[in-house]
């Protein structure tokens, strides 16, 4: 495992690779290759309840993490409470004690993360011919790409991509699956 550790040789924050674990482990500095003991502190962890979003339901989880890691609305963390599958989900709300809702918060703090799966994502994609307009929700992976100008089949349709609009709001050329709210697109 390569780290940042300080090196008394060194004098400098330099990468080292684990030798030997123990109460105490045994390090090699990456720049001068001296060896030397140090003692890693064990983070405090912290229980966190998680709730995910699918495309149809949602799931209580439970997971640990370090009670100082920073969690941020947007970010994307890996789920594994040893007991369900493994699931990456993006962090859509960080509720604190009292309900009381922020974009940011240390593990410590918080109640309950409100997040959605990200693996399979339901796109929205509207279609229209000849002024009629058809919705259909479809069920990608949450890292395909989708691009405007290229053409895909949806239950048999043929379309063309003429728009994106993701997240954000914005209307982009290219966004991954997870990032998009609605697709436009001209039958073919």
């Amino acid at each position: 495992m390569d780290e940042e550790i300080f090196c008394p040789q060194c004098d400098d924050f330099t990468e080292h690779l684990t030798v030997k674990l123990g109460r105490e482990h045994l390090v090699r500095c990456g720049g001068c290759g001296a060896v030397h003991p140090v003692k890693m502190e064990r983070a405090r962890l912290t229980t966190l309840r998680v709730i995910i979003s699918s495309i149809d339901s949602s799931t209580r989880r439970t997971i640990e993490v370090p009670a100082d890691d920073l969690l941020r609305v947007g970010d994307d963390l890996l789920v594994d409470d040893g007991v369900e599958e493994v699931a990456m989900v993006e962090v859509t709300s960080i509720e604190l004690e009292g309900g009381r809702r922020e974009e940011a918060a240390t593990a410590g703090d918080v109640k309950t993360l409100w997040t959605r799966d990200v693996e399979v994502v339901a796109v929205k994609v509207a279609v229209q011919r000849r002024g009629k307009t058809v919705s259909y929700s479809v069920p990608v992976k949450g890292d395909e790409v989708f691009e405007v100008g290229e053409l895909r089949t949806v239950e048999g349709r043929r379309f063309r991509v003429e728009k994106i609009q993701d997240r954000s709001g914005r209307s982009v050329v290219r966004a991954l699956a997870k990032e998009i709210i609605r697709i436009w697109g001209g039958a073919l």
